[in-house]
């Protein structure tokens, strides 16, 4: 049987924050968080590997993320590209599994 990761990047402006989020989806079997408080570091990341999810966290505005979005559309047009507000691991987990249900 294959065994696939899902990786997922968050990004946001406040390490603390995402490196809760970072522990909230590595605690889950298959899931492996990268996390970046640029957009530059994001791009990087998306560049070296494949992210089916990315998170744009706190401290991006709606005309920033919507250019990030653009910008990894153009690398993956299979990224789903999401705003993440918080709310605990149970909020966090319904979100991935949303995101993965409608693919």
């Amino acid at each position: 049987m294959e065994n696939t990761q899902l990786n997922i990047l968050a990004l946001g402006r406040e390490k603390a924050i995402l490196e809760v989020v970072e522990r909230l989806i590595n605690s889950h079997e298959g899931w492996k968080a990268t996390i970046a408080t640029t957009e530059e570091e994001a791009v990087a990341a998306f560049q070296q590997q494949t992210f089916r999810i990315v998170f744009v966290c706190a401290g991006f505005s709606a005309a920033e993320e919507e250019a990030l979005r653009q910008r990894l559309l153009k690398i993956d047009p299979a990224v789903t590209v999401t705003r993440h507000y918080g709310g605990g691991s149970g909020l966090l987990e319904n979100e991935v599994l949303s995101i993965l249900q409608k693919k």
